[in-house]
């Protein structure tokens, strides 16, 4: 009688410390999740922040891989810099060799920036007698989805991280 006694008394005590180390892990997981959100607001509300690019989605076609290759967007309220592929079809003559990707830079024009779930983030942007369109949706943790419509090509997605 003793023995299990003393054997409930022992698996009751790991049982017990068992689950406050869970709510230990738990009150950690969130403080950080908030910290990150916190971070993420901030660098939205400053308009300064980059987008980096992991993964393009063309119209038609399969995604293509970026990761590691360092393309990315720039964002300043003065200047916006695009430095990222472009898969898809461009409409007009380009001559050969011509091809830049979406590769472009201007001052953006209503800049906007607006929280509901998600950040979006909105702007126009004017390079070589080209308009640019973009659309950014960025989540509390910084993953992010980039879309660009322009005159001259066709619209793609990317997905990334807003750093």
């Amino acid at each position: 009688m003793k023995t299990s006694n003393l054997l409930f008394a022992v698996l009751f005590y790991f049982i017990l410390v068992s689950a406050l180390a869970q709510e230990k892990d738990i009150k950690a997981s969130t403080s950080q999740e908030t910290e990150n959100t916190s971070n993420i607001e901030n660098l939205l509300n400053s308009k300064t922040f980059e987008f980096v690019a992991n993964t393009a989605f063309p119209i038609s076609g399969t995604p293509k891989n970026l990761v590691g290759s360092g393309y990315s967007v720039t964002f300043s309220p003065e200047k916006i810099v695009s430095n990222l592929p472009f898969y898809g079809r461009a409409y007009g003559g380009m001559a050969l060799g011509r091809d830049k990707g979406m590769r472009f830079q201007g001052k953006p024009k209503n800049f906007t920036i607006e929280k509901n779930k998600e950040y979006k983030v909105n702007t126009t942007v004017n390079d070589e007698g080209n308009t640019y369109l973009i659309a950014l949706s960025v989540n509390d943790s910084g993953y992010a989805s980039l879309t660009i419509s322009s005159n001259d090509r066709g619209t793609i997605s990317y997905q990334g991280e807003v750093k």
